[in-house]
């Protein structure tokens, strides 16, 4: 049974710290999710306007903050405008970002990304690439070659995060992405040591962590953002590879993407009870979970922590409150402020006009009209 997030103390909740078994702490248990925002040069590299934005989080009291979706090739990139950390030019940006993160208490992390076949060939300028070929999207299958390179990609950008002096990185597995690809029963036909079995579908995801963890060291914080459904991802497959990671404790951190916490599985086996708790009840030994999904106010972060988890991550309420944090520790009753917003309100939260464009195009009913 569920808790019920009305007898929780969210202010005591939310300001609980939350320990790595590496050696990091997180001064609290709120992280900013990585967030899609279009606001990086043409070139992958930092602009002022995307400093602004996440440097404004972190000094409203996030405990952990997160970049966007960072490409560790150019042609895994999956969108115009985004944060690249595929070469040595992005270092000095990188660089600067996460000192400005840490001097405010919080942790920064690089979430680390490839596009695969969802890379838009117009932005990439060749076709996209994949597990296994797609002809809807114009993706081609990797060879066993490329597969390694994609591998070392990996690692390298991980220890170019390191070097700019970011606490961790977090492997974007969720979303149909190319780990993702990897790790799904539908994208990934291969019949070489990458496909077929889970256990070969996993294989990348875990060279990829054994080569961070062995270059980065034991004190380099590394997590692992999974979708546990949808994408050709089946819910005991994910609770399969996501109890493998909590038995090895190879990763730090694990952080589900629900997009939404408090929905039940859409697999009819599975429904009955949150889909969140299927996870939530694995033996995860020292490895911490979080998940993100429509987190929006004070209880309902009080409910997902008393309900299992270590940590949420927080995405649509942390666009709209730089200082959500703050906001629900001196207000038990407090939730986000209702949709839509306006652009000036935008503006005054550090969005750019590229992000709130972004939003009103993307995200339906988030950006009022004018």
């Amino acid at each position: 049974m569920m808790a019920n997030p009305l007898t929780t103390n969210s202010k005591q909740m939310s300001e609980h710290s939350v320990d790595f078994f590496r050696g990091k702490t997180m001064k609290n248990s709120i992280g900013l999710a990585p967030l899609t925002n279009l606001q990086s040069h043409a070139d992958g590299s930092l602009s002022d306007e995307e400093f602004h934005w996440l440097t404004m989080r972190a000094k409203g009291g996030f405990g952990l903050t997160m970049t966007a979706a960072c490409h560790v090739q150019a042609c895994g990139q999956g969108f115009a405008g985004q944060l690249g950390i595929y070469s040595g030019h992005h270092i000095p940006g990188l660089s600067r970002l996460a000192k400005a993160i840490r001097a405010e208490g919080s942790l920064a992390i690089v979430q680390l990304h490839h596009a695969g076949i969802r890379s838009p060939s117009d932005v990439i300028g060749q076709a996209p690439v994949g597990p296994s070929k797609d002809e809807e999207r114009g993706a081609r299958e990797l060879s066993l070659a490329e597969v390694a390179q994609l591998r070392e990609d990996f690692i390298i950008a991980a220890q170019r995060a390191q070097k700019a002096g970011f606490d961790g990185v977090e492997l974007h597995g969720a979303h149909n992405y190319i780990i993702c690809q990897f790790l799904s029963g539908e994208y990934n036909r291969r019949t070489d040591a990458y496909g077929g079995s889970l256990e070969n579908r996993m294989r990348l995801l875990l060279e990829i962590i054994a080569g961070i963890r062995q270059r980065c060291g034991e004190h380099f914080l590394i997590g692992a953002r999974l979708s546990p459904e949808k994408f050709g991802i089946a819910i005991a497959e994910a609770i399969t590879t996501v109890q493998r990671l909590f038995d090895e404790e190879i990763i730090d951190f694990l952080d589900l993407s629900l997009r939404d916490a408090f929905k039940e599985p859409d697999e009819e086996k599975y429904q009955g009870r949150l889909l969140m708790s299927w996870f939530t009840e694995l033996n995860r030994g020292r490895v911490k979970l979080g998940a993100a999904g429509s987190i929006r106010s004070a209880k309902d972060v009080a409910f997902c922590l008393q309900n299992g988890l270590d940590f949420v991550l927080i995405g649509k309420a942390g666009i709209l409150h730089h200082d959500f944090p703050k906001l629900i520790k001196n207000k038990a009753d407090f939730s986000a402020t209702p949709l839509p917003v306006s652009r000036d309100y935008l503006h005054k939260e550090g969005l750019s006009e590229a992000f709130i464009n972004y939003l009103a195009n993307s995200w339906q009913g988030f950006v009022a009209a004018e």
